[in-house]
């Protein structure tokens, strides 16, 4: 797996090996039953949909010709059946180890923290969970370098998300098993079948390394890789140990070659964290941030603070404190403001005055390469940098 050095630090390079899944390749498995997936949603309750309709950029539904073949449907086998442990440790059957510096992305609901390493997203994509009954999707895709953490309901009902093989953008294309309708990852919309125009409810989320996200909460799960953990496919194992994106982390090539009119103004797989708000698209790359230490900043009419770890783990809240917008400083690795320190990771208040309090986050989706942020939010601005008429943005 890729170094806490290099994680985020791109070259042009090349790609020197072929990606897996994403560009067709259907990588070994251990054993494979074939036996599919009982489908628990299926004697769930029906819920009350807190997703909305779509209304971006982009006219749907999208067209089938727009569409790439990466791989078969389910060639990248979705989690459906997650077990979680303290460590891997513990597991005689995993053959492989989760380090400190290895990425995870961390979600926090209802008073329950998990963490699912990119070690596994990586080979698997999408984890159907569930927290004490509320069924949750996790997604993430290695060629954007996006994580999407939604309410898993299609159609107010709950469902379990696959991977389609499609390609839509460069970015991961899901099918829910209710009614088959394609969802952009990244826009987490249905973009074509019945459900056409449905988003999802997303949920916050934190791609940061593990012994950060350990340390910020002690009493965290960790998704186990398969076969401990159960697929759409039944038992499948990967290798792991080993990130099959390196090369193509490290290069300047976008996808599988179809995205034609990138947005040049950063290196393609610059890391960023965008905000959105009242019409105003705004991209934070990890550089300018760390150089800054501290942003303090409005997009639209939302005041937010922006600031990286030391691991390279970028963050955006809403700078406002009982209702009130406060400037934040810097003391080490906390943030503070309004006579508190607060946790850079968790948005957490861990003194002063506002003890417990918790910032609401201002990015709805992770930190993302730049193209994928780019290509979603055509209309963006960059913090930090200049643009071809030299002015700051």
């Amino acid at each position: 797996m890729a170094s806490t050095t290099n994680r985020r630090r791109f070259l042009a390079l090349g790609v020197g090996a072929a990606l897996a899944g994403c560009l067709g390749s259907d990588p070994p498995v251990a054993d494979d039953d074939a036996a599919g997936v009982d489908d628990a949603s299926e004697s769930a309750e029906p819920t009350d949909s807190t997703a909305g309709e779509y209304s971006g950029p982009f006219e749907l539904p999208v067209p089938e010709d727009e569409l790439r073949r990466g791989a078969s449907k389910d060639a990248i086998p979705a989690i459906t059946a997650p077990v979680f442990g303290d460590d891997w440790t513990v597991f005689d059957e995993v053959d492989a180890t989760l380090a400190d510096g290895d990425e995870v992305v961390g979600v926090e609901l209802d008073g329950v923290a998990r963490a699912y390493p990119l070690a596994i997203l990586n080979w698997h994509e999408i984890v159907n969970d569930d927290f004490d009954g509320r069924p949750v999707v996790v997604t993430y895709c290695p060629l954007c370098g996006s994580a999407v953490v939604a309410d898993r309901l299609a159609g107010g009902e709950p469902t379990y998300f696959g991977v389609s093989g499609l390609l839509w953008m460069s970015d991961l294309v899901m099918y829910d098993d209710r009614t088959n309708s394609l969802w952009s990852q990244v826009l987490a919309t249905a973009i074509r079948g019945e459900l056409t125009g449905e988003t999802l409810s997303l949920l916050p989320s934190t791609i940061s390394t593990w012994g950060e996200w350990r340390a910020a909460h002690p009493e965290t799960e960790v998704l186990v890789p398969p076969p401990v953990s159960g697929t759409i496919r039944g038992r499948q194992t990967r290798r792991y140990d080993v990130n099959p994106y390196t090369s193509y982390q490290q290069s300047s090539a976008i996808g599988i070659g179809f995205n034609d009119a990138a947005d040049d103004r950063l290196h393609p797989k610059t890391s960023v964290v965008g905000v959105a708000a009242d019409g105003v698209a705004r991209a934070y790359p990890l550089d300018a941030v760390e150089s800054a230490g501290v942003v303090n900043d409005t997009v639209g009419d939302l005041p937010v603070v922006v600031a990286a770890s030391a691991e390279g783990s970028l963050v955006a809240y809403v700078r406002r404190v009982d209702g009130e917008t406060v400037e934040f400083g810097r003391d080490g690795s906390a943030l503070v403001a309004a006579g508190s320190r607060w946790d850079l990771l968790t948005g957490r208040a861990l003194d002063g005055p506002h003890e417990g309090a918790v910032l609401t986050r201002a990015n709805d989706r992770s930190p993302m390469f730049w193209f994928a942020w780019a290509d979603f939010n055509p209309e963006t601005e960059i913090y930090g940098a200049e643009n071809a008429a030299g002015e700051q943005e």
